[in-house]
């Protein structure tokens, strides 16, 4: 295929209440700087079309030069707790939608493009390396099998933006792929400023595009309410399990879909504590590594509030149906990290009774407090677990204790009464975006110097198997201080 790619808008077109019709700012001299060939091909995209003048229009937004049928879509959101009902896309536009080779739709949409209605006194545009750092950390969760927003490309527009380098920064889009673009502040949005028809219409696209079993439910809104609740509890146990922090775990940051979307201020945890906090704009410590389940289930509160009047008409049936389902989150997410946890120790908990899970999810805490007390680094604890070596890193009577209890469990749980060596190795990365090098590796893109962003993307996406290309990626972690900024 070397000709545009045939792009849909059935939400922009079907709800046209929720969405603007905006065009891209002209990007003055654009090149690309990288282009994911292999979920090109997936998504049924050419490549070498995307390399190409009319591809690099299109990865800026002006595919068609007469009127680029592009969007800004509306959502609110709660920003650290504080209400904002108007956010919206203030530096992203909607591309289209994308038929995958499987029949699954996808968004294409653009990150960097410059000012539109939502922008709110920003000038739209972003820096080249917060978008290098959420393709590469988008590649980096993919591969380790954390549902995600993914990067197609980056290209460089020509401009130099100021940001918080005292220097002005080379300007960037990202054209990101998604389930959709659909979050909780979209229906928060809807909630505030639209009529009750128009969020029914979000919601049966939502219910169409992502959860359609849910449209055979007695209840089909307080069934999405449900599909969305285990999908976040089940998505924010697996980052927990690698050591993930978001950073900025907003409402208009929660997908409907389950997909990780927006790697502003993130990070991964190198040496443990439960207080991991890595953004600049987090002062408090609203979202930091403990706290994430608690913020996921609060933001999932606020899109219980949004859908009550879908839910039942009478309020108070409705809040009652609704904090059920709410209930089932702290359950959910508990199973969810214990079954990860478990696959981290080589353990396999399917069909295991209620006892088991019980057993691991109270083991979580356990091994918490061992990387904890004895500043471990997370990733290279599980990997020294993974290939028999756990003395290497930690030695005492609390890892022995660790040591003790990890192997009853295994011998009460286990299939066969025994850790299975390929699983753990197939659960435990080798490989994650360690802070220090993947900053190493911005600064040196922002000069045009590429090599260490390429060699690392090979690494996280490969995450499990030690390669010697990639000597010294893994690890360990920076021993200075790490803060992270989002790039607006």
């Amino acid at each position: 295929m070397t000709e545009r790619p045939n792009l849909e808008h059935t939400y922009a077109k079907d709800i046209p209440q929720m969405s603007v019709r905006w065009s891209a700012e002209r990007s003055p001299s654009p090149s690309l700087v990288v282009l994911n060939d292999r979920l090109s091909r997936d998504l049924g995209l050419d490549p070498d079309f995307l390399r190409s003048p009319d591809g690099l229009a299109l990865l800026t937004g002006w595919a068609d030069d007469d009127e680029p049928a592009t969007y800004a879509q509306a959502y609110a959101g709660h920003q650290f707790g504080q209400f904002v009902p108007q956010l919206g896309d203030g530096r992203a536009l909607l591309v289209g939608e994308v038929l995958d080779r499987q029949g699954t739709r996808h968004d294409l949409h653009l990150k960097g493009s410059g000012h539109t209605p939502f922008s709110r006194g920003g000038d739209g545009k972003a820096p080249l390396g917060p978008m290098l750092r959420e393709y590469l950390v988008g590649e980096a969760m993919h591969a380790l099998g954390i549902p995600t927003t993914r990067g197609l490309a980056v290209v460089a527009t020509g401009e130099r933006i100021q940001r918080q380098q005292p220097d002005a920064e080379p300007a960037a889009i990202l054209t990101r792929v998604a389930s959709s673009h659909l979050r909780v502040g979209t229906f928060q949005f809807a909630a505030v400023h639209r009529a009750t028809e128009v969020k029914r219409a979000v919601a049966d696209h939502a219910i169409r595009r992502h959860w359609p079993e849910a449209a055979e439910a007695e209840n089909p809104s307080l069934e999405l309410l449900r599909s969305v609740m285990r999908s976040q509890a089940e998505l924010v146990a697996r980052w927990m399990l690698v050591g993930f922090v978001h950073g900025v775990m907003n409402t208009d940051n929660m997908t409907i879909s389950g997909e990780t979307i927006d790697y502003g201020p993130c990070a991964f945890v190198d040496t443990f504590t439960r207080d991991a906090l890595f953004s600049s704009i987090d002062r408090g410590g609203r979202y930091a590594f403990r706290n994430q389940p608690a913020a996921a289930l609060w933001n999932l509160s606020r899109f219980a509030e949004a859908l009550i009047d879908l839910i039942d008409d009478d309020a108070d049936t409705a809040v009652d149906a609704a904090t059920t389902v709410l209930e089932e989150f702290e359950p959910t997410y508990d199973a969810a990290l214990a079954r990860g946890m478990a696959a981290k120790l080589g353990v396999d908990l399917a069909g295991a009774p209620d006892d088991a899970v019980r057993e691991y999810r109270a083991f979580v805490e356990m091994t918490f407090d061992l990387l904890e007390t004895r500043g471990l680094d997370f990733t290279l604890f599980f990997r020294a677990v993974t290939e028999d070596r756990l003395e290497d890193v930690v030695q005492g009577d609390d890892a022995a204790a660790w040591v003790a209890e990890r192997e009853r469990l295994a011998r009460a749980w286990a299939p066969d009464g025994a850790a299975d060596p390929q699983l753990m190795a197939r659960t435990n990365p080798v490989y994650i975006p360690r802070n220090h090098h993947l900053e190493r590796a911005l600064r040196a893109a922002e000069v045009g110097d590429l090599g260490e962003f390429t060699r690392l993307l090979g690494a996280v996406r490969a995450p499990f198997e030690p390669d010697e290309r990639f000597a010294g990626l893994e690890g360990p972690g920076s021993s200075s201080s790490f803060v992270t900024f989002c790039g607006t």
